[in-house]
């Protein structure tokens, strides 16, 4: 067959159509909407609404109950002049920063450990866990058991003159307690998350390292820390939440005592908001905190962002 028959014959053929999108023109099945709209509106039913509502009653008077008056932004101005409310966002923040430090460099400990050839190594894993399966509140009354009894009585029997007393009423260290419970319950799911990061590292780099004469602390910090530092600012991210919302610490060991020293952001608006007859003063506390929280998690995930870009 000729050049010029070729050609005609593959003139004569039809033009081959652009290939489309899986995406393109494609039909959502209805049943997609049946599922997800009705889920929708009942999560903005039980969440923006409420969330709307109180936004609403932070402007106002109103004690939950009664009439109430719209007043604007007394009540923000007065949260700003409240030294009780400045008291509490600064303890939250400096007892935030110590779990988060606390149950970073504890679980990251235990994970390498963990990690490592050792007998017994599920075990171990299974006993570190425990702790995280547990209420707060109920173990939270045991601990306050632990330290109003037993722990001063080891401390007159050692003569150390601040364990000698309750610590749970001392002005100077009640933060102690609160701080040990939320450290001993946090280190259990840091520590599966290390552990996962942990394995994601091959062992040759290891045995090449050994070659080259690297001794335990280089290999920890030039070459296990580098590769799990995603896992290390999702568990830098989470324990900070966890830890700026601590409530039930302070519920089961202090009650925000001694003299309103323990008090956090979250269980000063639980007390003088349902039980203190500030309603709408602790409403516009909660949105000032939202908007804190918002803050922070907007910082977080900008420090994330810009690690894994790197």
């Amino acid at each position: 067959m000729t050049s010029s028959s070729t050609s005609a014959v593959a003139s004569s053929r039809p033009a081959k159509k652009p290939r489309k999108s899986a995406f393109s023109g494609r039909k959502v099945d209805r049943a997609f909407y049946w599922m997800a709209v009705p889920a929708a509106l009942i999560f903005a039913v039980f969440l923006y609404v409420p969330f709307i509502r109180g936004v609403a009653y932070s402007f106002t008077n109103s004690q939950g109950f009664g009439d109430y008056k719209w007043i604007g932004l007394k009540n923000y101005g007065a949260l700003f002049k409240d030294n009780r409310v400045g008291h509490a966002y600064v303890f939250t923040f400096l007892l935030a920063v110590i779990i988060t430090l606390l149950i970073n460099v504890i679980a990251m400990f235990l994970a390498v450990a963990l990690n490592s050839r050792i007998a017994f190594k599920n075990g171990f894993r299974a006993i570190y866990f425990i702790p995280y399966t547990l209420g707060v509140l109920v173990i939270g009354y045991v601990f306050k058991y632990i330290f109003m009894a037993p722990l001063p009585a080891i401390g007159k029997a050692l003569g150390i003159g601040w364990l000698s007393q309750s610590l749970l009423t001392s002005e100077s260290y009640s933060w102690v307690p609160i701080v040990f419970l939320s450290v001993w319950q946090g280190v259990a799911y840091s520590v599966l998350i290390y552990l996962a990061g942990l394995q994601t590292i091959d062992d040759e780099i290891y045995e090449a390292a050994s070659l080259d004469g690297v001794n335990a602390w280089q290999n920890f910090w030039k070459i296990t820390f580098p590769l799990i530092g995603p896992f290390f600012t999702i568990n830098l991210v989470l324990s900070f939440k966890n830890a700026f919302n601590t409530f039930d610490q302070v519920v089961a060991l202090t009650d925000g005592g001694p003299d309103s020293k323990t008090e956090t952001v979250t269980y000063l608006i639980w007390k003088g908001g349902l039980t203190g007859g500030e309603y709408a003063y602790q409403t516009a506390n909660a949105v000032l905190f939202f908007i804190v929280l918002a803050i922070i998690a907007f910082i977080q995930l900008r420090i994330s962002n810009a690690q894994e870009k790197v």
